[in-house]
């Protein structure tokens, strides 16, 4: 082999392995520089927050964080203690303000309640709990069924109507717990999460009527205008027939409705007029020569009423 050849190899061997040794210096270098900065101190859990827990001093511990901080995050463990969880918390997840219930608020169900909103309980049993799938954080509809005051109710029979959309279950019986399977729990009382306004509907109605729960999808948000119905409609078919209105004197008013008058018979048609009589054919003879003259039957009639006329003139 040509040693003119082999030495152009070793050098070519040796500046790959001498650049191959620089750049890995160079690397490693910047790595051990990332690696010797410091991160954030920030306040995390050291295990799952359920939601409504109350935090604890062994809840909670500072560790450095080296990504950009949550807004709202918290760096001191007093600030976190004695607080209840609104928003479950994972593992080594910061400790942020928004998922916190306010200072002093404490924990359980009252610390979950948002500002401005109330919790209202609702008994409920296997039939208006939807057979126990009626769980915290589970949307529903409330429906109430009775007799409305100053209805006819001989004419419609009990009425339903569709009275709250979209309110969240708050608490199964003492469960506040969402269930990430959800299994059926059979309880007596749930709570619903409602305003203040629907607070004093759902209390009268929960009194005064049946109240019926209907489980919707969570991701459902529509909110559905429904008539209601009553029981006469369930016999009328899908088009419901309007109530009449009562009297001043109690009895339901009949309005007399006209007969609809019988339509006309088709008009006779015209007669055909007669055909025309065939016109008469007079031969004339005049020597050798023949020929024809024709009349019509309207000439002949005049020139009989001509020759009438004349005979009463003489």
């Amino acid at each position: 082999m040509n040693k003119r050849l082999v030495s152009v190899l070793i050098f070519a061997f040796v500046v790959s392995a001498g650049a191959s040794y620089i750049l890995y210096r160079m690397i490693s270098a910047q790595m051990s520089a990332s690696a010797k900065v410091a991160g954030t101190p920030v306040l995390v859990a050291t295990h799952n927050l359920e939601f409504g827990a109350l935090i604890k001093d062994s809840d909670v511990k500072v560790a450095e964080w080296s990504g950009a901080l949550p807004q709202g995050a918290m760096v001191k463990p007093e600030d976190a203690i004695g607080r209840g969880v609104m928003s479950p918390i994972l593992a080594g997840e910061p400790v942020v303000e928004s998922r916190v219930a306010p200072q002093g608020a404490g924990g359980g169900l009252a610390s979950t309640i948002p500002q401005g909103m109330r919790a209202v309980a609702v008994r409920v049993n296997d039939i208006v709990g939807v057979a126990g799938f009626v769980l915290p954080g589970t949307h529903v509809d409330i429906l109430i069924a009775g007799n409305p005051p100053g209805a006819n109710t001989s004419q419609t029979g009990t009425q339903t109507k569709t009275l709250l959309q979209n309110v969240e279950v708050l608490s199964a019986g003492q469960n506040i717990q969402k269930d990430a399977e959800g299994k059926p729990v059979n309880v007596g009382v749930v709570n619903m999460l409602v305003t203040p306004e629907q607070a004093e509907i759902l209390s009268l109605a929960s009194n005064e009527t049946r109240i019926q729960l209907v489980l919707r999808n969570p991701m459902d948000k529509d909110i559905t205008k429904t008539p209601g119905t009553a029981i006469a409609n369930l016999f009328r078919g899908s088009a419901p027939a309007p109530v009449p209105q009562a009297a001043a004197g109690g009895a339901p008013r009949r309005v007399a409705v006209a007969p609809k008058p019988l339509p006309l018979p088709p008009p006779a048609a015209a007669p055909k007029p007669p055909p025309p009589p065939p016109p008469l054919v007079v031969e004339m003879i005049h020597g050798a020569a023949r020929s024809e003259v024709k009349f019509k039957a309207e000439d002949t009639d005049d020139k009989d009423k001509n020759k009438n006329s004349e005979g009463t003139q003489k």
